[in-house]
């Protein structure tokens, strides 16, 4: 009988990647220090932080146009979702009253579309006037150039 070397066999199994066993030889699945796939480390750090949400606010965002379809998306961009509720910026006060009457059938394509989002209202606005609070002629703390309108 002869003796085997232990640690001689381990390392020619490391090195092939077979483990010899007694007249048979199995390939071994991973080895110690194979690198982990990818989409399983991302898949462990989103669950670790809880990340499923804000991923899922992302996916609306960026699929905003394929969700509401082109027309729409042209005239319109989601600002944020806070507790359920989707707020729009419209492109006019019109749209934002156009959009209002059939936010109902928008949220049902809303909610279908990115499910794990958690979309339960939706509230619309028109454009943002712009803000008179900076220039030449401003006065802090008070109204500024507006307040000789009228």
């Amino acid at each position: 009988m002869s003796k085997r070397d232990l640690a001689l066999d381990l390392f020619r199994s490391y090195k092939t990647g077979f483990i010899k066993k007694t007249k048979v030889v199995e390939e071994r699945t991973s080895k110690p220090g194979d690198p982990t796939l990818i989409n399983k480390v991302i898949e462990d750090l989103i669950t670790q932080r809880d990340w499923h949400l804000g991923i899922a606010e992302g996916t609306l965002f960026s699929n905003w146009k394929s969700i509401v379809g082109d027309e729409i998306a042209s005239h319109t961009t989601p600002l944020s979702l806070l507790e359920g509720a989707l707020l729009v910026q419209c492109s006019s006060t019109a749209w934002a009253t156009q959009l209002t009457a059939v936010g109902l059938d928008l949220l049902h394509s809303v909610q279908k579309s990115a499910p794990d989002a958690g979309v339960q209202s939706l509230n619309f606005i028109g454009p943002q006037a712009p803000s008179w609070k900076r220039g030449l002629r401003t006065i802090k703390n008070e109204r500024g150039p507006r307040d000789t309108y009228g």
